[in-house]
């Protein structure tokens, strides 16, 4: 019995969905099935390694930083092996991934950022002058980086705000949409 079908519509998504979300509770088992499945009916293996890099990235993010450069290598690999013989790669890639620890903090973070631009009321907060680029003699005498603390000068760690002022208080990692 041949499991090949060419992936197509909602049977794609599906399985990519079941993948991702098997990675995501740490089930290794399912994983592998679901790789299978999809490989085995035809599934652009470049494909499935790209949501490989974006799993690592979003679902277990900063838990383990070695799995963003795990799925990065796997996705190279398949690119320059192609199929049959990156199916195991992305199997090592895929059980990788379930086996990490899991942390969507970043995921929400930027997620935190795009919200607060988005929802933004009025022109964005200007860069603070001592962060702006002085590169002419015009720029420098605006002010642009002056005040500027070069962190590699300093043996310690340097003082400074790196938000517009408005965003002082704002703490991305925590931050929630009804806040300010």
């Amino acid at each position: 019995m041949c499991v090949c079908v060419i992936f197509k519509g909602e049977e794609h998504y599906n399985c990519i969905s079941a993948l991702h979300k098997s990675m995501r509770g740490s089930h290794e088992n399912a994983s592998l099935y679901w790789l299978g499945r999809m490989l085995e009916g035809g599934e652009d293996p470049l494909y499935v390694a790209r949501r490989l890099v974006r799993f690592a990235s979003e679902d277990v993010g900063l838990a383990d930083p070695s799995a963003l450069p795990q799925a990065v290598s796997a996705f190279q690999a398949c690119h320059f092996i192609g199929m049959p013989e990156c199916e195991v790669i992305l199997a090592q890639c895929a059980i990788y991934l379930s086996r990490a620890p899991k942390s969507v903090e970043i995921y929400q973070a930027y997620a935190n950022v795009k919200t607060c631009l988005r929802n933004h009321k009025g022109p964005l907060p200007p860069v603070p002058l001592h962060l702006r680029n002085a590169p002419t003699r015009l720029m420098k005498q605006l002010g642009y980086a002056k005040g500027y603390k070069y962190n590699p000068a300093f043996k310690g760690p340097v003082e400074q705000d790196y938000l517009p002022e408005e965003l002082q208080d704002v703490d991305f990692f925590t931050w929630t949409p009804s806040d300010p």
